[in-house]
């Protein structure tokens, strides 16, 4: 088994939204904010390491960063990788 600290740097977040907490309940699939660099095989072998869970799909979007204005100035939220892990029947994550 590898050590868990170095997929920290892979799997940062959980996404707790509506809709994520509704994929949870009925396809089996939880959210993650992931590294910008990492690929579908290192976030699948990452999360099977951490939570002790076997994985059956990853899917991978990259989220672009948002339009935002603080004090009337124009800027922008950093772009960010966000992943789909569909898990084995039977398997789950405690995010709460």
């Amino acid at each position: 088994m590898a050590n868990p600290a170095q997929y920290y740097d892979i799997v940062r977040r959980p996404i707790v939204t509506e809709k994520s907490a509704s994929m949870q309940a009925m396809r089996n699939q939880f959210t993650f904010e992931v590294a910008a660099s990492a690929n579908k095989v290192e976030v699948k072998k990452a999360i099977e390491t951490l939570f002790a869970v076997k994985v059956l799909k990853v899917n991978m979007v990259s989220m672009q960063g948002k339009q935002k204005r603080t004090f009337g100035r124009p800027g922008s939220t950093k772009p960010w990788k966000k992943a789909v892990v569909t898990l084995k029947q039977g398997d789950s994550i405690d995010i709460g």
